[in-house]
């Protein structure tokens, strides 16, 4: 029980601060509730497309191109394309998404959806260190990822001009600071060993990614409330 209570209490508390951030028109919790599990049924989806090609492909011998193929092919863009379309198919047409915070609100319920499940497995698989780590690192990552997501969706719900552009950037945008995150988590992995310095290097720059994600994210979180057409 302890290793679920670690696995999912980051999630609870990120998502009762988006929700409390949501000042002038709460969303339904039913609707909410489906972005949730639309997120978990993306990590389903990942899980079911990615695990009959485990071990079909050579290996990588490059760490660099190890660490670009496991951070992109094999997560960022999976990941991120299945919580796109979820968010895109529960959200898009609801007439409850009605103000630019609410593509943030939305993305970021499916993210930890996503996240919940995953951190789930981690956890009970690798212990309660694990779970500390990624409480503090990987959940809020998904997290800000879903920030990006839903800032651009909104945009692209709502500015009625370059619909698609703005759509295509909700994802991409969303895919590449996942996939930044990722690669240098790995490309660390596979050097922290053979080139102690170089991975103190990465270590630094991993540290200055994240704080540059959390600037990124509040920015755009406070952009999209004072445009809430509902702003009094």
């Amino acid at each position: 029980m302890q290793l679920i209570a670690i696995s999912v209490l980051p999630v609870i508390i990120i998502l009762f601060y988006i929700y409390r951030r949501d000042k002038y028109e709460k969303e339904p919790l039913g609707l909410l509730l489906k972005a949730f599990v639309g997120g978990i049924f993306s990590a389903v989806a990942v899980i079911l497309l990615l695990s009959p090609l485990d071990g079909v492909f050579p290996a990588i011998e490059s760490v660099i191109n190890n660490a670009l193929v496991n951070a992109f092919a094999w997560a960022a863009i999976p990941e991120e394309l299945f919580k796109f379309l979820f968010l895109y198919w529960i959200i898009w047409n609801n007439r409850n998404f009605n103000e630019n915070f609410d593509g943030i609100v939305y993305a970021v319920f499916v993210s930890l959806g996503f996240a919940c499940l995953e951190n789930i497995f981690y956890v009970t698989q690798h212990g309660m260190g694990v779970g500390i780590m990624r409480a503090v690192l990987s959940v809020p990552a998904h997290a800000l990822f879903g920030v990006i997501m839903g800032y651009y969706f909104s945009i692209a719900r709502f500015s009625h001009t370059n619909t698609a552009l703005n759509l295509l950037k909700s994802l991409l945008y969303a895919i590449m600071a996942h996939g930044i995150y990722d690669f240098i988590i790995f490309w660390y992995v596979g050097t922290a060993e053979a080139e102690p310095l170089f991975s103190l290097i990465l270590v630094i720059t991993f540290i200055v990614f994240i704080v540059f994600l959390w600037r990124i994210g509040f920015r755009k979180i406070k952009h999209h409330v004072e445009l809430s057409v509902f702003r009094k």
